[in-house]
Formats: C-alpha cells, sequence, structure tokens
C-alpha cells in the first residue's frame, strides 16, 4: 500500500493545490464559453495564463508537467535514482511525438529509469495511481511520481462533438437538465512512496473492470462499475465511508451508469459529488486532480460541492452533494470512481488510517499460447501458419495479411470490418491464439482474463484518418467512428466484448519495446487475485504495411511468492 506524500495541481483556476482548493471552495468554475469551431463550454488556460506557464524549450505540454511535478517535488525532496519511476497519464497523447515529450519531462525532472505512459481513455489517471501503487507494493520502486495531464486541441473537442457529447452550456453533473460534458485542461501529480506515515493518505485497494458492453456507452447494468466498486470495497466498511468522489461526466448515460453501479453495490446513501463544474472533463488529468482535490477537502472535514447540480436526474437515489457540507469528524475514508471508453471500470479505495503492514506477494504465471503476426508472416506457437510465399498475391496488396488472416481462419465477427488498424492487428493476433486454447484446453470461460496492451506509436494511424475529416474547413465533418479509435485502449475493449472479459484492460506506451517493463506491469496486473489468466504483448500498428503484434496467453494458479517486507 503506497503512501501519497506530495501533490500538486495546476489548472486555469491556479498553480498550486492550495490555489485550486480555495477557488474550488469559494464555488469559482474555470468553465468559459467558445465559438470556434463551433459553440462549446471548456475549462481552458487562457493565452496570458499558457505564457506564464511555458519553459523555454519545451512545448505546453511538456511545461505543464514539469511545473506540476516540480512543484510537488518541493514539498517532499526526495533522492531521485532509479528506484524512483516516473508514470504520466494521458487521454490522448500522439504517436512517437507523445513518447518524445515524456522524454524530455522524465530528463528535466531528473529520472533517469524508463517513463511508463497509461493511456486508458478517461480512467487514464486511476489507472496510473493503480500502477504506481502496485509497483511500490511489488518493492519494484521506493517513490512513484504520477502525472495526469491533457491539452485541448481542435482534433479532441471536434472528436467530443461528433460523439454528440459536448454541451453548450456548463455541466451539470447528476442533474435532471444535464445535457453533456465540457471539455477541460490541467496537469495534476502525486508522488507515492513505499514509507507509510502516519496523517497522510493511503490507498487501501483498487480494481479495473471492463464492462464488456459496447466501445463508446457504458453498460446500462452497471456491470464493469459494480465489479470495480466491490474489488476496491472488500474488506472495507461502508460505514467509513465520508465521501463517494464520481467521474459525474454530465453526460445521460455515464451519470445513470454511476448511480446504478453504487446502488447494486449498496453504496447508494454515501455521500456523493462530481467535480466536473469547476474543470469540465480533464481526460487523462481527471482521476489525479479529483483526488487531490477530495483528499484536501477531507483534510479539512469537508466535502465538495457538486456544482451544477440542482435535481436528481438519475435513478438509484444516491446521495449527490450539492453544496460543501461538513463531514463527520470519524470518517476519513473515500472512493474513488471513474469510467471511460472501451467498456473500462476503475475505483480506489483511499484512507487517511494507516495499513497495517502485511505480507506482499506475486503471482507466477505460465505461458501457454503466442503469436506474432507481421505483414509478412504469421507465427503460431513458433509454427509458421502463413507467410508472404503462401499468399495468393504480390507487391502493393501485402497489407492485406490482416484481412486475409481474418478470412480463412475467423471469419465470423463482420465488426472486423468497421475497426481502425490497431483493433483489427489486435482482435486476429487474439482470435487465432484462442482458437488454439480452445483446440488443446476446450472451450473454457474467461470473464476473470485481463488484456494489457503495450506499444510506441500510440494511435497514429488511427489520428491521421481522423485528422482528415477535420482537416478542411469547407468540408468539416468529424468522424465520430473515427475518433473513438483514437483512443488506443478501444482495441482492448473490443477483444473484451467478444469474448465476454470482465478482468482488467488496459493500454501503455512506451519509448521503445521493453520485454523487462512488459513482464512487470504484466505481473503486477496479476496482483489482483480475480485474474486467472492474461492476454499481454506489443500491439504495432503504423500504417497498412507496417505492424507488429506480438502477444501471448499467461495462465496464472494459486501459487504465491511471498516478497519480505
Amino acid at each position: 500500500m503506497a503512501t501519497i506524500i506530495a501533490d500538486n495541481i495546476i489548472s486555469p483556476l491556479g498553480n498550486t493545490t492550495q490555489a485550486n482548493y480555495q477557488a474550488v471552495m469559494a464555488g469559482k468554475s474555470a468553465l468559459c464559453h467558445y465559438n470556434s469551431p463551433f459553440p462549446f463550454t471548456a475549462s481552458l488556460f487562457n493565452e496570458e495564463q499558457k505564457r506564464s506557464l511555458r519553459i523555454d524549450g519545451y512545448t505546453l505540454f511538456e511545461s505543464l508537467a514539469i511545473q506540476s511535478i516540480r512543484e510537488a517535488l518541493k514539498q517532499c525532496q526526495i533522492t531521485i535514482n532509479e528506484r524512483t519511476c516516473l508514470v504520466i497519464s494521458s487521454t490522448k497523447l500522439g504517436g512517437g511525438q507523445g513518447v518524445h515529450e515524456v522524454q524530455e519531462i522524465a530528463h528535466a525532472v531528473g529520472i533517469t529509469s524508463t517513463p511508463i505512459i497509461v493511456c486508458n481513455a478517461c480512467i487514464s489517471g486511476v489507472s496510473a495511481l493503480i500502477l504506481a501503487n502496485r509497483l511500490i507494493e511489488m518493492q519494484q520502486y521506493d517513490y512513484v511520481i504520477v502525472c495526469g495531464i491533457d491539452v485541448q486541441s481542435t482534433f479532441i473537442i471536434s472528436g467530443f462533438y461528433s460523439l454528440k457529447a459536448l454541451s453548450e452550456k456548463p455541466c451539470r453533473p447528476f442533474d435532471i437538465d444535464r445535457t453533456g460534458l465540457n471539455l477541460g485542461e490541467a496537469a495534476a501529480t502525486v508522488v507515492l512512496s513505499k514509507d507509510k506515515k502516519a496523517d497522510s493518505w493511503h490507498i487501501i485497494n483498487a480494481a479495473i473492470r471492463n464492462d464488456a458492453f459496447h466501445i463508446s456507452s457504458p453498460s446500462p447494468q452497471a456491470d464493469g462499475c459494480q465489479m470495480a466498486i466491490e474489488t476496491a470495497m472488500k474488506d472495507q466498511d461502508a460505514t467509513n465511508l465520508a465521501l463517494i468522489n464520481a467521474h459525474g461526466t454530465a453526460t445521460l448515460y455515464n451519470d445513470q451508469m454511476e448511480a446504478r453501479g453504487l446502488s447494486r453495490a449498496g453504496l447508494a446513501d454515501i455521500p456523493t459529488n462530481a467535480l466536473k463544474g469547476y474543470y469540465g472533463h480533464t481526460m487523462g488529468a481527471a482521476g489525479i486532480l479529483e483526488t487531490i482535490i477530495t483528499m484536501h477537502g477531507l483534510d479539512n472535514h469537508t466535502i465538495v460541492g457538486t456544482k451544477g447540480y440542482n435535481e436528481i436526474g438519475v435513478s438509484g437515489n444516491i446521495a449527490i452533494i450539492k453544496e460543501n457540507t461538513p463531514t463527520h469528524n470519524q470518517k476519513t475514508d473515500f472512493l474513488k470512481i471513474i469510467s471511460g471508453f472501451g467498456g473500462c471500470n476503475a475505483a480506489i479505495y483511499v484512507s487517511k488510517k494507516e495499513p497495517t503492514p502485511g505480507p506482499s506477494h506475486v503471482r507466477r504465471g505460465k505461458s501457454s499460447h503466442s503469436i506474432v503476426i507481421t505483414p509478412q508472416k504469421a507465427v503460431l506457437d513458433n509454427e509458421i501458419m502463413v507467410s508472404n510465399d503462401l499468399l495468393p498475391y504480390k507487391g502493393e496488396q501485402r497489407g492485406s495479411m490482416l484481412t486475409l488472416l481474418y478470412k480463412t481462419k475467423i471469419n465470423n465477427y463482420p465488426k472486423f470490418y468497421k475497426m481502425d488498424g490497431l483493433a483489427r492487428l489486435g482482435f486476429v493476433a487474439t482470435e487465432l491464439l484462442l482458437q488454439k486454447e480452445r483446440e488443446t484446453e476446450g472451450e473454457r470461460n474467461r470473464q476473470d482474463r485481463a488484456v494489457i496492451f503495450f506499444n510506441q506509436s500510440s494511435s497514429e494511424h488511427a489520428d491521421k484518418v481522423f485528422l482528415a475529416s477535420i482537416s478542411d474547413p469547407e468540408n468539416f465533418f468529424p468522424s465520430p467512428s473515427a475518433f473513438v479509435y483514437t483512443l488506443p485502449n478501444i482495441v482492448n475493449g473490443e477483444i473484451a466484448i467478444r469474448n465476454n472479459y470482465r478482468g482488467e484492460t488496459a493500454f501503455f506506451i512506451l519509448p521503445q519495446k521493453d520485454d523487462d517493463i512488459i513482464q512487470l506491469i504484466t505481473q503486477a496486473t496479476m496482483s489482483d487475485e480475480y485474474h486467472k489468466s492474461i492476454i499481454s504483448g506489443w500491439l504495432e500498428y503504423r500504417s497498412e504495411n507496417e505492424y507488429f503484434a506480438e502477444l501471448r496467453i499467461i495462465d496464472y494458479g494459486n501459487n504465491k511468492q511471498e516478497i519480505e517486507n
């Protein structure tokens, strides 16, 4: 269990956590109305703020992260060495340029270990906190710096506009008159330590679950949300909860889904709030920023009110807090929940109570099947399935390898043709692995399987496709189907839906293929004992003629190896 020893928020409301907290307590909002390229409301840095925050020689993205991390580090003065890890969470990090920016951030703040990027849609920030907590529990690092950051652009705003998710007015989480979300930008940082400190916040339990329902719509039954909540609440007494901080995007279906998830988990009576009315949806920063504000509110025995909320507009009758409200002095715990595209849901249980030290365990897995796919060949369990020498086409048609594999080996899931290249690659590779598994082990219900992928380029190819739909102002037609696939974790969602997987799904971006880090994060994922199996590996797609998949199924028994504390 990791301890949070420092934090910082940089947003349009201020450049420190304290400035942000005071602004929120005063009821201030950074949401403003904009008219270009269409009417929308968002929380964006103004030009003066950008000038003051930008560091010479760095992009705005880099500058915000560096400034936020440095401010957090001032509070704890840790010695940064190879036992310190940097985790960046970002919902929309652009391919190779994004990796370069993260490397620049790492260098600027003195990180010598390989930075890890979590790109897991709207739950990226909470996913990053969960990963950091696991890495510390596994004793891989003494400190993990987690920075969530996203800056908005016409690309992102147009994408959400195409999905009809944006509101022209300030958002109203959980309200009967809610009309959609507002976007926001921010950088938010926490520093986590292996050392337990009294009167500090500790991450006690956490979980990520997929609802296996739809890549861009939440499950009406809130299955994944409920499962994540119940796992995070395991062995915890709900009467100790001072607050549940919800995602609360103010979209019709997300708020209803969260309300149903809380109700089904037996938490409808717990005070609940949402912070999007102050900041908008800050994407990769959201889970971290909202956790920080919640911590500081409870430090001051206060539940921050849900700005924009007036009258309940969801079923389940959950206890939305409208105004700033005092907490019960004896209640020191809170639950943070969040959900996102690709069917992912996450929950973390955070407490001021110092956790009781206990033994840590590492589960050992065994690789059962593996596959490699390139434009030239497909190799399953070290045996060539198909190679270019055997294909009935030549030259420029070689990009059809994935389609050929689908037609000849699968051919029973027409949605394949609607997928982008990255999703097609992951889908075909996974289907062939699962066919082999069924041949050798028979049909198995694997709801308890996790799906974890890595690459360097994120969703680079899908980005180019969507950009083409908005690049001409005279022919401005943002495509919702193209935009959804600009989130790399959608491939995980597609596979979860196809196979009814309810375990953890996540996507990570690394500076280069690093088998040691892939193995480390895979092992960290399997510390969640719900999972009995995982599909994990490298999934890179740059074009129809340049891609590489190397995936494997790893099965885990109940054998555990205790880690000495």
